[in-house]
Parts: C-alpha cells; sequence; structure tokens
C-alpha cells in the first residue's frame, strides 16, 4: 500500500504559552490537490514549516513521502517545491542568476523548464531583484518552487500579490502538476482560491483543526448569505418554513438570512411580496467557518 504524500499525527507546536498548532491529525493522499485553509496566524505556516523539519513539533509525528519529518528533513526537503508565504531573496542578483543559483542547490534543473514557467507566468529574468515589484517577485518564488518537478509541491499563500491573469497561470500549473501524479499542498486564507483548484481541504482556526471536507461536499452543503427587499410587508413566518433557511431576520419589507442549497424556494415564496431588490454573495473566510462548523453568528452586508 502506498503511503500518503503527508501524514501527522497529534502534531503540535507551542511557542512559550502560545499554540501554533495542536493535536492536527492530517492525511494528504498522493496525486491529489489539497487546500489547507484557514485565516491568518490559524496555524498553517508552523504546520508547514514542520513538515520541511524547519521548525521542531513541541510533540506528535509528521511523515512526507513515507519519510520521517525529523529523521530524514534532508531527504524531504529534496523532494519538495516549497513556496514559503515569505519569499527572501538574494536582491542584488537578477532572476536568472537566482533560478540558476537555486538549480544548481537543489539539484538538476532543466533550462527549458525555467525558461518556459517564466515566460508562462510573465517573470522578468533580465532585472535585479530589489527593483521588482512584490508581484513580480512572487513570479519568481512560484518558478523556484516548480522549476524542480518534484513530486510534492507545498505551497504557502501562492497567489499574493499577482494579477488576475498570472493567477490564472498559476491554476494551470497546479492542475497539470495534478495531471501528473504530483501531490500539491495549497495553504490560503481565500476560499475561492481553494474551491477553485483543489480536491479537499483541511480547515484549521486558532491551531486546531475544524475539519476535512470534498470540494464535492462544499458544493452540495453551499452556503448564501441572501439580503432582500419587497414592496410589501414580508411574512416571517412564510420563509421560516422554506428548507435549507437560517439566520432568518425579516423587518418590515427586508429579510435577511444564509440558504443552504438551491435559491429557488426561496424566490418562489418571495415572489407575491413583489421583491424590489435581491443580494446574494458567497460569505467570506470568517463566515464560512461560523456557518459550516455550527457557530451561527453571519454578518449580513448590504
Amino acid at each position: 500500500m502506498t503511503a500518503p504524500a503527508i501524514e501527522t499525527r497529534d502534531l503540535t507546536r507551542f511557542y512559550g504559552k502560545h499554540r501554533g498548532v495542536e493535536a492536527l491529525d492530517l492525511t494528504v493522499h498522493g496525486g491529489e490537490v489539497f487546500g489547507f485553509l484557514g485565516p491568518n496566524g490559524a496555524g498553517k505556516s508552523t504546520t508547514i514549516r514542520l513538515l520541511l523539519d524547519l521548525i521542531r513539533p513541541t510533540r506528535g509525528t509528521a511523515r512526507v513521502l513515507g519519510l520521517d519529518c525529523q529523521g530524514q528533513g534532508l531527504e524531504v526537503r529534496r523532494l519538495v517545491g516549497y513556496l514559503p508565504g515569505e519569499y527572501r531573496f538574494y536582491e542584488n542578483l537578477d532572476g536568472r542568476r537566482m533560478l540558476e543559483y537555486l538549480g544548481h542547490v537543489g539539484g538538476q534543473v532543466d533550462p527549458a523548464v525555467v525558461a518556459s514557467l517564466a515566460e508562462r507566468l510573465g517573470a522578468d529574468l533580465q532585472r535585479p531583484i530589489r527593483t521588482l515589484s512584490h508581484g513580480n517577485k512572487q513570479k519568481l518564488a512560484i518558478v523556484q518552487a516548480f522549476m524542480h518537478e518534484t513530486p510534492l509541491l507545498i505551497l504557502d499563500e501562492p497567489t499574493t500579490g499577482l494579477d488576475p491573469l498570472v493567477q490564472q497561470a498559476f491554476f494551470a500549473l497546479v492542475e497539470e502538476a495534478r495531471a501528473a501524479g504530483r501531490t500539491v499542498l495549497l495553504s490560503s486564507h481565500n476560499l475561492g482560491e481553494v474551491e477553485r483548484v483543489c480536491d479537499r481541504f483541511a480547515s484549521v482556526r486558532q491551531g486546531r483543526l475544524v475539519g476535512v471536507e470534498t470540494m464535492a461536499d462544499l458544493r452540495d452543503r453551499a452556503v448564501r448569505l441572501v439580503s432582500l427587499t419587497a414592496g410589501r410587508p414580508l411574512d416571517a413566518g412564510v420563509f421560516a418554513a422554506l428548507p435549507g433557511i437560517d439566520d432568518l431576520v425579516v423587518d418590515g419589507l427586508t429579510l435577511h438570512c444564509t440558504v443552504q442549497g438551491p435559491l429557488q424556494p426561496l424566490l418562489a415564496a418571495a415572489a407575491p411580496y413583489e421583491v424590489v431588490d435581491i443580494l446574494s454573495r458567497e460569505p467570506n473566510l470568517e463566515e464560512f467557518f461560523l456557518a459550516l462548523y455550527g457557530q451561527r453568528e453571519v454578518r449580513h452586508e448590504g
């Protein structure tokens, strides 16, 4: 039986009295794109550093591609293309020399692969890195993560600073990596980003695992935030009886609620009240956690 690409058991790291991550049990299968989702400070980067043996756990174990992260950290890092959340460059080098240096350090890299990645992302390899914007530095960081064509990619907030067209190119690279049988761990605080490319995702808050979901399950349980204005006073009882309606607030001509599943029952019930305006949006990340995992304090924005 093939070992999981990533496996942690009771993985815990404290910084003094402060919790980085605690009791994390996580399994990432080979060949999947796995999202690691949570707000800033949730413990995502701490977990990644533990996987790469850049820091040591307070307790618990972690294995990557069948290797023990503590006992075989060097071998693990050779098999991982890593994009940290904050990449540090040799600012006086240009992009080409920087990537050539990293290629020699990490093993043999095909120059044609580097050139192709740089072209697709629009990365400037000629200018000194100190003169580049944050977004252009991020392009170089993505190139260095992908250029070794490792079996596992660990990408921490990879699209920070990228414009929409470059994000499209990045997502295409992730999908191609999956098609080639490589595994991708994509850490993000952006729910839409994870939903777009991931097969499954783990949610973490305040250093603890909240849950693991498939994207198919998430779509089946999708929650929408709905605000509605009518031309006639609304009857709260009519809407409270509808399937999938929660957090219902009716005040005269206005209605606010969350809807899990299709909107059609709500729209049909509202039609006799002469709907003037309706706004439907996806929850932000904090609202997503509150709605999906039982703390139902969802805010509505006009």
